[in-house]
Formats: C-alpha cells, structure tokens, sequence
C-alpha cells in the first residue's frame, strides 16, 4: 500500500510561507499596508536579491486578540482565505496578514469577501483574476 499523501490543487506548502523574523520584518517595515476592520494586510514587492520571498506569505495574530485558542482561530481562518485565494494574487509579492479584534467573531465568507477587496485595493490582486 503506497503512503504517499496526495497534493491538493489548492494547498498552502510550508515552502510558500515566510517563517524567518527578519522576512516578517522586512515585509512589515519596507511594504504598504491597507486595512479594514478584520485584517491589515502588508504587501512587499519583492526586488532583485530577495527572490526567495517571491510569492510567499506569512500570518500573524497579536495577543490583543485574547487567550491562544481565539489567536489560532483568526491565524486559521487567514490562511484558508489565502489559500482559496492565492491564484488571484500577483506573483512579485510577499504578503503579511495581521488579524484584528473584530476578526475574532467572523465568519470565513465575512473574511473571505473583505480579503479580495482589500487586495485589491494594496493593488495586490492580478487584473486577469477579476475575468473568471
């Protein structure tokens, strides 16, 4: 019997996420920022010589949010909103998304439907994505 996992179309790997501090603070000092009242999201263009934060993202939930079960809830739902929509983000990026209070009580579609518009707005979101 092969145990090999089977990969989803529209998976998150570990690989595309930032995961060293200084990616996180490179990303939230050097990018622009737009915000709503669930999410402030940070966009990086990636230049020449840092190639390797290409397309990555990283999440983040300050402990303002409340005790570690509210913080994992709201880093979870960021990234199953990045996930459903990775495809439409441009590939010269690395994101940040903080989650806010309000966040803590939303529901994925809430989220979901706020997360394009802001991208779009941070001009973060591919003009040929808007066409499907």
């Amino acid at each position: 019997m092969d145990l090999q996992r089977k990969k989803h179309p529209c998976g998150l790997p570990r690989k595309r996420m930032l995961k060293r501090r200084s990616d996180f603070q490179r990303v939230y000092h050097a990018g622009r920022s737009c915000a709503n009242r669930y999410m402030v999201l940070y966009v990086f263009e990636v230049q020449e010589g840092f190639g390797k934060m290409r397309g990555k993202a990283a999440f983040a939930a300050g402990k303002k949010l409340g005790c570690a079960v509210k913080r994992n809830r709201v880093k979870r739902l960021l990234r199953e909103v990045y996930r459903h929509h990775q495809d439409g983000l441009r590939d010269d990026i690395a994101v940040l998304l903080v989650g806010r209070k309000a966040m803590v009580e939303a529901s994925t579609d809430e989220v979901s439907r706020t997360f394009v518009g802001l991208a779009k707005r941070a001009k973060a979101w591919r003009k040929e994505a808007d066409r499907r």
